[in-house]
């Protein structure tokens, strides 16, 4: 009995690996023009949205992905591509805010602090990349963060017809459990694209003392 269920159930995780294959490649090739490593060819716009992770792991090691993120957004602020840099991020207690976080490290690189928002409810890619049209009405905007996260977060762009393009952030060296965990990640966000998800929540964003 145990024999005959072997094979159907393998074959059904080859299909499932199909797809989800499917769903990694075709999201990077779908979005493949709105993705720029070059500022000098990359179109200006207003705002430019700064995608949010925490800036020390659990260990107490500096994240790369936050400081190369930091630096890109600089970058643009710099190369006159974008006057406000919105930092999108998570802040779901009072004890962990990411876009003040943000804001204060770009402040100490030398961004005005007038040039500088927050959104305090960017809990995920989705939140943040909708939150950034429906809520701060942005029509037009560029994405900071590594290439394997900007392709999902245009996807989801794509998706909800929001003219978003990317700037792609250096990408740390050695740090490849991160895109296999984005493999998942891909397919989990077509699905809920496809099921309708939308943000989170709608409401104006509000920091969370202290």
């Amino acid at each position: 009995m145990l024999r005959r269920l072997v094979k159907p159930l393998l074959k059904l995780c080859a299909v499932l690996f199909l797809f989800m294959l499917a769903i990694d490649f075709g999201t990077g090739y779908l979005v493949r023009d709105q993705i720029y490593t070059d500022i000098e060819k990359l179109p200006k716009r207003e705002y430019a949205v700064v995608l949010g992770t925490a800036k020390f792991y659990l260990s107490g090691q500096p994240n790369l992905y936050y400081k190369y993120r930091l630096e890109a957004a600089k970058s643009l602020f710099l190369h006159n591509k974008a006057h406000y840099l919105l930092m999108s991020g998570d802040n779901k207690t009072a004890y962990y805010n990411e876009p003040k976080m943000m804001t204060t490290d770009l402040r100490r690189m030398g961004i005005p602090l007038q040039n500088i928002k927050q959104d305090y409810a960017g809990y995920s890619t989705l939140d943040s990349i909708i939150r950034a049209d429906k809520v701060f009405r942005l029509n037009q905007f560029i994405i900071v963060s590594q290439q394997f996260h900007c392709e999902r977060a245009l996807l989801v762009a794509r998706f909800k017809n929001i003219d978003a393009i990317c700037f792609a952030a250096q990408y740390p060296d050695g740090h490849y459990k991160v895109r296999i965990r984005e493999f998942f990640a891909r397919t989990a966000m077509a699905i809920r694209l496809l099921l309708g998800a939308d943000a989170s929540t709608l409401e104006p964003s509000q920091i969370t003392a202290p």
